[in-house]
């Protein structure tokens, strides 16, 4: 253990400095202690070979390359996929469209709670992943779960989004023409290359194409809300006519009928819901490469709501609009694949007599789906990097090159990625999609860790005295929000796939591959925990301190920064850089 100084308020501090690697400090007994030191005025330089600011050698350090609007637009983006492009239509056609957009509605208030917790804590101090958030507050045993069952998902993810881009691509060109693994393979070789040059490089291209797919949903809302009102080729203004026949509540089927169908169906939206919200975390990984994520990290978080209300709910409530939940389109788009014929959105375009959108909306799609690949990549190395980090994975996932990419985690995320080729067979196709059943339930438990890993950082806040109104972000409504979340994510975790007791012939297999997950994360946890020997910190002794001196060096430096633009704008006038200080930059 070494002692870093920094400069508060009061003069210098000296604090304990550990690296990264939680469980090096499992057995510590005493609580962490401050001795500040009222006459020094000296701090140590915050140069890039100082190792005890971040416990990483210099071949281990990420850029911290991300600007404010690379945050944010990663952010909103994260969020939009096609979870909600296509997703929905099952929602709608099971539920009905209230049912829809009460459970989207309440999903979305979990989604914020989550979203605020991680925006505390990584303004505070910005770790690599969400293992580290955990081993450092709560448990380094929780660490490993959260940490292997965000890398299994992330493993699993790009493949998957691949083999979607195959088949969004085959509504133009069929697989007798054009063998799926052709457009597998480009799309491949674009993405490795993007997340080869740097995270600067990543963070713009991802800024673009989030502000494109904004764009899309933008487009969307406003011509779900022509459609509404008749404004199309066919002029039938629709209104809530369909809230009121089928029915704003639909029964799940004709043997589950009445009230308790209903409600059956009613349940089942939620668990819909909240897999269209997953990947919404990413902030919390793109936080340890944001420049000053003291100001950065806030500014995206805060967003985070209106993203819900205008994305979701008002997508959703305008989607149950336009399209019946009972109509041929919606049945028969249940059926098909991953592209614009799957969309209910593409059911509405077609009902309403445009010819053309369909097509562009498959465009879209696509656009949607490689953005999604592209990001899912970028997560699945800088998970491994950070296990590798935290002691949890070899120290040769941790390496990084001079462009700070951690090129050998990038090179197992790309291995793993070939997995897709197995589309090309159908019958591999098949066991595939059970695969991924397996891992979908890991997004809901990473949410659930993250909750439990605020509800212990918030306790050693209050237990060590320190004051929340200096922080640059405080979650609201907490730590109330994070009991709520994480009750409810919990509820949801255990009835995913509730459904297969209800029919006739029990699923056995979507059963095994939709709870499988549950025992292996508890395997993780409680083997970890015995082989280390972890015991949950206690609040009085989490270290609240360590690596907090560079934060606020860069805090004060971002400080200094913005009162030299401020000062520039001034002097300038109303140019360019005011316009976008003063109006895009509280978006962007």
């Amino acid at each position: 253990m070494g002692l870093g100084v920094f400069k508060t308020g009061q003069g210098s501090s000296i604090v304990p400095s550990f690296s990264n690697h939680s469980d090096n400090i499992d057995n510590k007994k005493e609580p962490f202690q401050i001795d500040i030191e009222k006459e020094s005025t000296e701090s140590v330089a915050l140069d890039d070979t100082n190792e005890q600011f971040d416990g990483k050698c210099s071949d281990q350090r990420l850029k911290k390359d991300l600007k404010a609007r690379h945050v944010s637009m990663i952010a909103i983006g994260g969020s939009l996929g096609t979870g909600l492009l296509i997703g929905t239509g099952n929602s709608l056609a099971v539920a009905g469209p209230v049912s829809m957009l009460i459970s989207y509605s309440f999903v979305g208030v979990l989604v914020f709670f989550v979203m605020s917790c991680i925006g505390e804590m990584a303004a505070y101090i910005p770790l690599d992943g969400f293992t580290s958030y955990a081993s450092r507050y709560c448990d380094p045993a929780l660490g490993f779960a959260v940490g292997y069952a965000y890398l299994v998902k992330y493993f699993i993810l790009p493949p998957n989004q691949l083999t979607a881009a195959a088949l969004v691509i085959q509504y133009w060109i069929p697989r007798e023409k054009v063998n799926p693994g052709v457009w597998i393979t480009i799309v491949l070789v674009v993405i490795v290359v993007i997340n080869t040059f740097g995270v600067k490089f990543f963070g713009e291209f991802e800024f673009w194409l989030s502000s494109f797919k904004v764009i899309v949903m933008l487009g969307l809302i406003i011509l779900m809300f022509i459609i509404m009102l008749g404004g199309t080729p066919t002029h039938d203004r629709l209104g809530f006519r369909y809230w009121k026949h089928p029915g704003a509540f639909k029964e799940y089927s004709k043997s589950i009928h009445g009230d308790i169908g209903r409600f059956v169906s009613f349940v089942s939206c939620f668990v819909y819901g909240l897999f269209c919200y997953l990947g919404i975390e990413l902030t919390g990984i793109v936080a340890a490469e944001a420049e000053n994520p003291r100001k950065n990290i806030p500014k995206a978080i805060k967003l985070t709501m209106w993203r819900i209300i205008i994305f979701y709910i008002i997508t959703i409530f305008l989607l149950g609009m336009c399209v019946s939940s009972n109509d041929p389109l919606l049945l028969e788009a249940k059926t098909k694949s991953t592209s614009a014929a799957a969309s209910p959105f593409v059911v509405a375009i077609v009902n309403s007599g445009i010819e053309a959108l369909p097509h562009i909306f498959n465009a879209c799609v696509l656009m949607f789906v490689f953005s999604a690949c592209n990001s899912d990549l970028y997560v699945a190395s800088r998970n491994l990097y950070s296990l590798a980090i935290d002691n949890k994975a070899p120290k040769i996932f941790a390496k990084t090159n001079r462009f700070g990419i951690p090129y050998n985690s990038l090179g197992v995320a790309v291995l793993f990625c070939l997995l897709a080729y197995m589309s090309v067979s159908s019958g591999s196709a098949k066991i595939f999609n059970y695969f991924v059943n397996v891992v979908s339930i890991t997004g809901v438990l990473t949410w659930i860790s993250i909750l439990i890993t605020y509800i212990c950082f918030d306790r050693a806040v209050r237990a060590q005295g320190i004051d929340k109104s200096t922080f640059a972000y405080v979650a609201p409504l907490q730590p109330y929000g994070a009991y709520f979340s994480l009750f409810f994510c919990c509820l949801l975790a255990l009835i995913k796939n509730f459904t297969v007791f209800l029919n006739h012939k029990f699923d056995y297999r979507n059963f095994i591959t939709g709870y499988i997950g549950l025992p292996l994360f508890f395997i993780c946890y409680f083997g970890y925990k015995f082989v280390k020997k972890t015991k949950i910190r206690k609040p009085e002794e989490v270290d609240l301190f360590s690596f907090k001196a560079a934060i606020d060096q860069e805090e004060e430096d971002g400080r200094i920064k913005d009162a030299a633009t401020a000062e520039r704008i001034k002097k300038n006038g109303k140019n360019w850089e005011w316009f976008y200080e003063t109006y895009l930059g509280k978006i962007f």
